[in-house]
C-alpha cells in the first residue's frame, strides 16, 4: 500500500511572513503524524525562505515516523545532513528566483559528482533520493549514482487541464516507473498532487510513497478556519461581558 509523505515547508512560510514564531511546524509535523502521515518532509533552502535549520533538528527529534529532507547537492547541505541524520535525503534542483521546485534534477549533466555526493551520505547511514523528471534517460542517469530511490517530478500531469495532455503525462510517468523498478530503484513521485489528480496515479503500483504539501496545507487553512474563527469570536464576546475566558 502507497504511503504519504507531508511536506510542511508552507506551515513555515507563514510564520517567516511575519517574523513570528507561529505557526509553530514541529507541531504541524506532529499532528500531521498522528493524522496519519507515514512521514514528513521539509526543504531546508540556501536561502532558508521557510523551515529553518532549528525546525529540522526539532522535528528530528520528535518525530516517531520518518523524516525526509529535501535539498540541494551543496557542501554545506551534506554537512548538516551527515550531522542530523534524517532517515532519508531527496536532492533537489534549486534557484533562488524559483516559487517552488521547477523541475527535476539533470542527472545526466552531474551524474559523477551526484555519484560521489550519494556516496557519501549513504556511509553516513541515510537513504537517498534523486527528484528528477518522468523520463528514462535521467532515470538510468540516477541509477549509475547509486540512489536507493528516485522521486518523479509530476508537475507536468498536475498542471495538465486537458484530457489528452492527462492522459500523455501519466502514460509518460508511467513508463518511467515501470523503467526504474526494472532497474531495481525505489519510487516516490510528488509535485502539484492535490486530492483529486493523485486519483489516478494510485493505479501505479510501484509508487512506494506520495509527498504532498502545498494541497494539504491549503486544504487544512480553510477546514480548520470555521473553528479558529468562532474560538476567536468566543474570546471576544465573552471578553466583553466580562465573563471568565
Amino acid at each position: 500500500m502507497a504511503k504519504l509523505g507531508v511536506n510542511i515547508d508552507h506551515v513555515a512560510t507563514i510564520r517567516e511572513a511575519r517574523g513570528t514564531i507561529e505557526p509553530e511546524p514541529v507541531l504541524a509535523a506532529t499532528l500531521a503524524e498522528i493524522a496519519g502521515a507515514d512521514g514528513i518532509t521539509v526543504h531546508l533552502r540556501e536561502d532558508r525562505r521557510h523551515i529553518q535549520d532549528r525546525d529540522v533538528r526539532l522535528i528530528r527529534q520528535s518525530l516517531r515516523t520518518r523524516l525526509n529532507l529535501e535539498m540541494a547537492a551543496t557542501k554545506e547541505m551534506r554537512d548538516i545532513a551527515l550531522e542530523i541524520q534524517p532517515d532519508s535525503v531527496t536532492l533537489v534542483p534549486e534557484k533562488r528566483e524559483e516559487l517552488t521546485t521547477e523541475g527535476g534534477l539533470h542527472v545526466c549533466s552531474i551524474k559523477k559528482e551526484l555519484k560521489i555526493y550519494v556516496q557519501t551520505l549513504k556511509e553516513g547511514g541515510i537513504t537517498v533520493s534523486l527528484f528528477i523528471d518522468p523520463d528514462e534517460e535521467q532515470i538510468e542517469a540516477a541509477f549509475e549514482t547509486g540512489t536507493d530511490y528516485i522521486e518523479i517530478h509530476t508537475g507536468k500531469y498536475a498542471e495538465a487541464v486537458k484530457r489528452e495532455d492527462i492522459e500523455r503525462e501519466f502514460a509518460q510517468i508511467q513508463k518511467s516507473v515501470e523503467k526504474a523498478s526494472r532497474l531495481g530503484l525505489g519510487i516516490n513521485a510528488g509535485h502539484g498532487l492535490d486530492y483529486w489528480n493523485i486519483k489516478k496515479l494510485l493505479s501505479i503500483q510501484e509508487i512506494e510513497e506520495y509527498n504532498i504539501g502545498h494541497s494539504i496545507i491549503s486544504r487544512a487553512v480553510i477546514t480548520g478556519l470555521d473553528r479558529a474563527v468562532r474560538e476567536m469570536a468566543q474570546i471576544i464576546k465573552w471578553g466583553s461581558e466580562g465573563r471568565a475566558i
